[in-house]
């Protein structure tokens, strides 16, 4: 073995260190992001259920309740009446974390076709 190879030895190991956290970093960013779109989808999923309850007369809150997911449910807020709009809460991946909350609306209308 030559003094280039010798000098080069550890190289990959110090890369690699180098780079572990900026990997890390990257992995938890985009686990943020799809959790926030599943809660986003989940608002939505909710607010098309509250708008399916208030057109067949039923309690449009209630069915929006129901169907948040249970771990955005604490932080749930459903208002309307006739446009029915949720808000959830952001599932955060670190303890303490706060990433706000995400908003959706929906109603329905029978229309004479």
């Amino acid at each position: 073995m030559g003094d280039g190879a010798r000098a080069e030895s550890g190289q990959a190991s110090v890369e690699l260190v180098a780079v572990l956290p900026a990997l890390v970093v990257c992995a938890l960013i985009a686990a943020h992001f799809v959790s926030a779109g599943w809660a986003l989808w989940s608002a939505a999923n909710a607010a098309r259920a509250g708008a399916r309850a208030d057109l067949v007369g039923g309690d449009a809150r209630e069915a929006a309740r129901r169907a948040v997911p249970g771990p955005m449910r604490r932080g749930a807020a459903v208002t309307g009446e006739g446009h029915t709009r949720v808000s959830v809460p952001v599932p955060a991946l670190l303890p303490g974390a706060r990433l706000g909350k995400l908003s959706a609306s929906a109603s329905l209308d029978v229309g004479d076709d």
